[in-house]
């Protein structure tokens, strides 16, 4: 019961790692609203979750639509303690020359805006009420620049950036702004083949889930993490780090041959 007496909401709350992070957050004690564009999905994930959970329609590309579903947390369940901001969306995968760029707009204001106007609109009732935890969903595309992603990344980055200046800005009020930063992790928005980039990118071989990405939001959100503000954590099976040891090793033996 890690999250025992805390109100959360969860943009994008209806699915991947928003769904995962919703039911983890109820397990350990919390009373979550989901707030999502997708009504089916999230009304029915609050009926199966019970009381503790209530669903808000909400386009986090609409500052009024964010605070909707704060003024709802804060009616219905009586407060608001956590803001993850997970809500996003993909861009185009080509490389820049022939990257029309037409979804530039939709991913910036998904991706950047809604997290900025979600930690906004949460940090205005937390800095009058205590503080709280906010969690904005970044990516390593953020950390790691490569090509074929490019909107996606900048966006991923300046989630980054903002999180940071947050945390710095809304500390005073005693709310902790931090980032996740997932890679690998199969959901509707990432459903390339993983295996070979796995096996090429990340030290651990295993595959990452939505439920590895809530574990680590749930620690961000809880009071294990009082003394954590403007961190970016990866969830990444060592991917930023570097890449497999007998990649590595494959190179550095090559060279030895060559030399």
């Amino acid at each position: 019961m890690e999250l025992g007496g805390k109100v959360a909401i969860v943009t994008g709350g209806a699915s991947g790692i928003g769904r995962a992070t919703v039911e983890l957050f109820v397990a350990e004690g919390a009373q979550v609203v989901i707030a999502d564009v997708d009504v089916a999905a999230g009304e029915e994930l609050a009926a199966a979750l019970g009381p503790a959970a209530a669903f808000a329609c909400t386009d986090v590309t609409d500052a009024d639509a964010v605070q909707a579903a704060v003024d709802f947390a804060v009616e219905r369940f009586g407060g608001l303690d956590v803001m993850f901001n997970n809500a996003g969306v993909s861009s185009a995968m080509a490389r820049l020359l022939r990257n029309d760029l037409t979804d530039f707009t939709r991913v910036m204001n998904v991706n950047l805006y809604g997290v900025m106007v979600g930690t906004q609109r949460a940090g205005r009732y937390m800095a009058d009420h205590g503080g709280g935890s906010i969690i904005n969903n970044s990516s390593l595309a953020g950390i790691k620049p490569s090509a074929a992603v490019v909107t996606y990344a900048a966006s991923k980055a300046a989630v980054i950036h903002f999180s940071l200046a947050a945390a710095i800005d809304l500390g005073e009020y005693g709310i902790r702004v931090n980032c996740v930063a997932p890679a690998h992790i199969l959901t509707a928005i990432t459903s390339y083949d993983m295996g070979p980039v796995i096996r090429a990118t990340q030290p651990l071989q295993r595959q990452g889930t939505p439920e590895d990405v809530a574990q680590a939001v749930v620690y961000l959100a809880s009071d294990r993490a009082a003394q954590v503000t403007g961190v970016v954590l990866p969830v990444d099976g060592g991917t930023a780090a570097g890449p497999p040891a007998g990649q590595t090793a494959a190179i550095l033996s090559g060279r030895k041959d060559r030399g």
